[in-house]
This record gives C-alpha cells, sequence and structure tokens, in this order.
C-alpha cells in the first residue's frame, strides 16, 4: 500500500497537538485515547487510521494528486512504536507515575514533531535500519 505523504504529516500535526495537550494536561485518558489512534492503522492496516481518514475526506479533496508516494509499512511500523509509548504514557498517568507518564509523552511528541514540522519519519528510520540490520548477515 502506498499512501500520501502529506497526510502522514497531517497526522502527525493532528498527534503532536494531541501530545502536547497530554502533557499540558497530564490527562492519562487523552493519551490513552491516542493510544487507540494509533493501534487501528498498527493492528489493522493505515487505511484504519482515524487521523488518515479525516485527511483523505476534509483535506486531501481540496489538493491535487501528491508528487510521490511512500511505502505503507514504515508509517504503519511507527505507529506501532507510537502505540506502546502511549500506552506506557497512560499507564504512568492513570497509575500515579506521573513522570514515566510525562516522559513517555516527551518521547512521542518529539517524534510526532519530527514528522510534523521537518518531515522526519523516526519510526521509519527505525524501520529502515532494522531491515538494513536484519539482512546484514544473509548472503545476497
Amino acid at each position: 500500500m502506498q499512501l500520501d505523504p502529506r497526510g502522514v504529516r497531517f497526522a502527525a500535526t493532528v498527534t503532536t497537538l494531541v501530545l502536547a495537550l497530554v502533557l499540558i494536561t497530564g490527562s492519562g485518558w487523552l493519551a490513552l485515547a491516542q493510544a487507540i489512534v494509533f493501534a487501528l492503522p498498527a493492528l489493522f492496516g493505515m487505511r484504519f487510521s482515524p487521523y488518515g481518514a479525516l485527511f483523505r475526506t476534509a483535506v486531501a479533496p481540496r489538493l491535487g494528486p501528491p508528487a510521490e508516494t511512500e511505502d505503507a509499512a514504515p508509517v504503519r511500523f511507527s505507529q506501532t512504536v507510537g502505540l506502546v509509548f502511549t500506552v506506557v504514557a497512560a499507564a504512568g498517568y492513570l497509575s500515579g507515575l506521573t513522570t514515566l507518564g510525562i516522559v513517555a509523552t516527551a518521547f512521542a511528541l518529539l517524534a510526532a514533531f519530527l514528522n510534523a514540522a521537518f518531515g522526519f519519519c523516526l519510526g521509519c528510520e527505525t524501520y529502515g535500519f532494522l531491515g538494513r540490520f536484519r539482512t546484514a548477515g544473509r548472503p545476497a
């Protein structure tokens, strides 16, 4: 599956705003809601991304077709990484381990911001690195 990179950055922008709100409010429930947003595409595929659906229905029709597309697999991996961090954040906030919630949220926020502001997907880069690492010892 190929994705419109503008939709990926749109989703990262919304995620950045949500995670900033989590840090400001300390809301474990909001962190849990973001975890669910990450879980849907991570578990069922990128077509189930709520922010992606918002982009496809409200934003993309107003834009021309993308100049290029990108592979969905690295983005799906990054959604899985985001899921892990936001589940940890929610658990931290909701169990009273606020520092854990803050740290996990801050890491997820940093990754989302890098993608939203600069188009640098930390999870996608990690996916590529792990792929090269897995194949490094195999004969060609």
